[in-house]
């Protein structure tokens, strides 16, 4: 069967009712429970590594209303009688992040949701307030009115391996604090799931790819280390049903660092551009252009008077480092992209005519300029 690329929507129910009817790295003052002397995780036990983030993994549900027509048969004809609210409730996951109560998410967990309450593992349900989204990377985040809970720490995902055991927490099938364990199976995923919904932005995917099982009901749930770290948030399977059939995805957590400090600061995600079109370099294209250089991005197209241009880059050039960081892949380039803000001055490693180049760029935003974008509806 052909497997296709599924978000990790939970369960839906439905709930018709009448319209009158009732219807940063974030600091906090808890620690992480593990042990200080804790060794890493192993294949073989997961016991302190899983007692130590259970409790920072939380369940969520969503309402959201619609107006559906009514019709009432008479004569076999079907008679418009007006409309009736419909409740529909969705399932999740989060992640605890501090101990003053955020929490982040997916975005398709909680997009378009009139409640939001939270579950805590100790059964404590709660109400959430929706700080923001960043639908370009199907990240949310909320809080809860709490205080002294236990968070997952963030881990730096760029130090995953390959081959790493690792930890997936969240509430598949609407079944609390389930735990399932697995390895990274590949790093700079890119499957093309994550639409673009705010009309300049290209979706960044860049997600760690992992065998520990996940399900509907896992979206926004913690991929954890060894070390008890946050390293990933769960968002999507690749599945031809909606069911687990081997492998997952999670957005790296260094991705979703930036973007929680973002959203808690602005409202709104400081992404930065550095007005080029690339494609990857194969060892066709690079026979075709007459290069030894068998890695890299090949800019194709370069937008003038922007962040690469005004630096000196042009078409033809070829893009083979970020700050020291190997770029090979069109989501590697956008992951390290989305770490940075308008201003912010990176370096870039480029061949041209077989000569490697090195300048410094000065990143600048979807406007052109270094300012500040603000969500002026918060």
């Amino acid at each position: 069967m052909k497997k296709v690329f599924l978000l990790l929507f939970a369960s839906l129910t439905i709930v018709a009712q009448a319209c009158n009817g009732n219807s940063d790295k974030t600091d906090g003052t808890s620690e992480s429970k593990v042990p200080a002397d804790s060794p890493r995780l192993t294949l073989t036990d997961f016991t302190d590594v899983a007692a130590a983030t259970i409790d920072g993994v939380v369940h969520i549900k969503t309402e959201m209303k619609q107006l559906t027509p009514m019709y009432q048969s008479f004569f076999g004809l079907l008679i418009p009688q007006g409309v009736q609210e419909q409740v529909y409730s969705a399932f999740g996951s989060g992640v605890i992040i501090s101990a003053d109560g955020y929490i982040l998410t997916n975005n398709h967990v909680v997009q378009d949701a009139e409640r939001i309450i939270v579950t805590l593992n100790d059964r404590r349900e709660l109400s959430a307030k929706l700080i923001g989204t960043d639908p370009a990377t199907d990240l949310a985040l909320i809080k809860i009115n709490a205080t002294d809970l236990t968070f997952i720490p963030f881990g730096n995902s760029d130090e995953a391996k390959i081959g790493e055991p690792v930890l997936a927490i969240g509430n598949p099938f609407n079944l609390t604090s389930t735990v399932t364990s697995g390895i990274i199976s590949a790093k700079a995923r890119n499957v093309n799931i994550i639409e673009n919904t705010r009309g300049v932005e290209s979706p960044i995917e860049s997600f760690i790819q992992t065998d520990a099982a996940v399900n509907s009901g896992n979206s926004g749930g913690a991929l954890v280390n060894g070390k008890a770290e946050l390293i990933g948030i769960v968002t999507a399977i690749a599945s031809g049903d909606g069911f687990y059939t081997g492998y997952s995805f999670a957005i790296p957590s260094n991705l979703a660092y930036k973007v929680v400090g973002d959203l808690k600061e602005y409202g709104y995600v400081q992404r930065a551009y550095l007005g080029v079109q690339v494609t990857e370099l194969t060892s066709s294209m690079a026979k075709e252009i007459g290069t030894t250089t068998f890695k890299g991005l090949y800019i194709t197209r370069i937008t003038p008077d922007y962040s690469a241009y005004n630096a000196g880059m042009r078409e033809g050039d070829i893009i083979l480092k970020l700050n020291n960081v190997e770029i090979n892949t069109y989501a590697e380039l956008m992951e390290e992209m989305g770490r940075h803000s308008p201003g912010d001055k990176i370096d870039v490693q480029y061949e041209r005519a077989g000569k490697t180049n090195t300048v410094k760029v000065t990143l600048l935003n979807s406007q052109g300029n270094t300012q500040i974008i603000r969500n002026n509806k918060r």
